[in-house]
């Protein structure tokens, strides 16, 4: 897509609530989700003639709340919020993961099996084995490499705090 046609998609949303084209989401590229997403958080973060700077942690919630609305792409957003230093924990939340299960992801993740997660789980090799395929369901996975490159792809793979 050439530059212009591009920046031309800055306002554009999901819905087709953006302007000037009011653009769906199948028009949109990966390359114009994110530069609308980009620009949604600057915009909001700068002080303007009608309104003063929200902190980051507000633009942030902003554009949370925008996901929800359907108006930006969650992907494109994410990415966004990593890049302005937000790490987007909510995507565990969104799964509605429990504590343990967000345990047992973060031992797939670094790489263990689930003899590995029992063992550091302090649980016989069944449960472990259970934690995992719940959290499969869950997260909508089948497989190891499923959950980590679904953990990968919203930032989770990240350390811990």
């Amino acid at each position: 897509m050439p530059l212009a046609a591009l920046t031309g998609r800055h306002h554009e949303r999901l819905d087709g609530s953006g302007y000037h084209r009011g653009s769906r989401a199948g028009d949109l590229s990966p390359a114009a989700r994110i530069l609308a997403a980009s620009e949604a958080y600057r915009s909001w973060i700068e002080t303007r003639p009608h309104r003063t700077a929200l902190s980051p942690k507000a633009a942030a919630a902003r554009l949370t709340a925008a996901i929800r609305d359907g108006t930006l792409c969650p992907d494109a957003a994410a990415a966004v919020l990593r890049a302005a230093g937000h790490v987007p924990r909510a995507a565990f939340a969104a799964a509605d993961l429990t504590p343990r299960e967000t345990e047992v992801l973060r031992h797939l993740i670094s790489g263990m099996t689930v003899k590995g997660v029992a063992g550091a789980l302090g649980v016989a090799v069944k449960t472990a084995d259970n934690h995992v395929q719940n959290l499969y369901g869950k997260i909508g996975v089948r497989t190891r490499a499923g959950a980590v490159l679904w953990a990968v792809e919203r930032g989770l793979h990240l350390p811990r705090d």
